[in-house]
């Protein structure tokens, strides 16, 4: 997205005053969809200092279908649109940004699109390689940023395909921290890895039975329900006391309401990372 010299009504790097912007947060599930909004008005979003998002839309990551993406489009941008995606699953970006092509081609469409990358972001990453650590990570942390008090370091606990707890220090730098299977990569590992054990739906949505289990499924989702909390909370803990006692806990993620009860005192902010995705659009338009 350039900017050439007779490109009147231009901001920055090429983003047209009038445009809209999308943001697409691309995930090893779901393919999460937003239009930044731009208007006036008082929202829970901005009452916490984050950007606000409308049109929100999930897509499949593994069964992408362009004429959904085509459909999203018409309703949450008729017009000239700048798209920003950020990726940590580039065959899902590759078909997204191929299919955005298309329709603008095809359908006589100015809809540009650019990949998002930790230099887009407004946050210090205090690691040694920061281009390999994800995107959405990163982008979440931007936004967490926000989020907590000023001066006050904070806890990400991002609960997607992986569940992800990372470190923000008291000056807002992104310190690292922890990875770990979600539970429905748990319940697919148990299923290919052993023999004759069924697969356990639902345990991003559901709480898990009672202990003892009383069937093979039973146990299963016992043993993951309980065992990602028990993770979850233990990492929540070492987390703060690296960090300190005023710590904040930051709680987003689609499946966050399975772990609510493991960290009590979190605040729950949906929609995070596409926040952050906002915040590079905004880096964008003030160049």
């Amino acid at each position: 997205m350039t900017s050439s010299a007779g490109d009147s009504g231009r901001v920055g790097r090429g983003i047209a005053v009038g445009d809209a912007l999308l943001l697409a947060d691309v995930g090893n599930s779901r393919i999460k969809l937003a239009l930044l909004h731009q208007g006036a008005g008082r929202t829970d979003e901005q009452a916490l200092g984050l950007p606000v998002i409308t049109h929100r839309q999930d897509l499949d990551s593994h069964s992408f279908r362009p004429e959904a993406l085509e459909r999203w489009l018409l309703a949450a941008a008729p017009g000239p649109a700048v798209i920003l995606v950020a990726s940590v699953y580039d065959g899902a970006a590759a078909r997204v940004e191929a299919a955005v092509a298309e329709i603008s081609a095809t359908r006589h469409r100015s809809i540009r699109q650019r990949r998002i990358s930790h230099a887009d972001l407004p946050l210090e990453v205090l690691l040694p390689e920061p281009h390999r650590v994800g995107i959405d990570r990163l982008a979440g942390a931007a936004a967490c940023r926000l989020v907590r008090p000023r001066g006050v370091a904070a806890v990400l606990i991002d609960c997607g395909t992986a569940a992800t707890v990372d470190l923000i220090s008291a000056e807002g730098a992104f310190l690292g921290g922890a990875i770990l299977p979600g539970p429905a990569l748990m319940a697919r590992a148990l299923e290919e890895g052993t023999s004759r054990l069924p697969a356990v739906t639902a345990l991003e949505r559901s709480p898990p039975p009672a202990m003892p289990g009383r069937s093979t499924q039973e146990a299963i989702a016992v043993g993951i329900g309980y065992g990602i909390r028990g993770a979850i909370a233990r990492l929540e803990a070492e987390a703060r006391a690296a960090l300190g006692p005023e710590t904040v806990t930051i709680l987003t993620g689609g499946w966050r309401a399975a772990v609510r009860d493991a960290v009590p005192n979190a605040l729950e902010v949906p929609d995070l990372v596409l926040a952050g995705i906002a915040l590079a659009a905004a880096r964008a338009l003030a160049r």
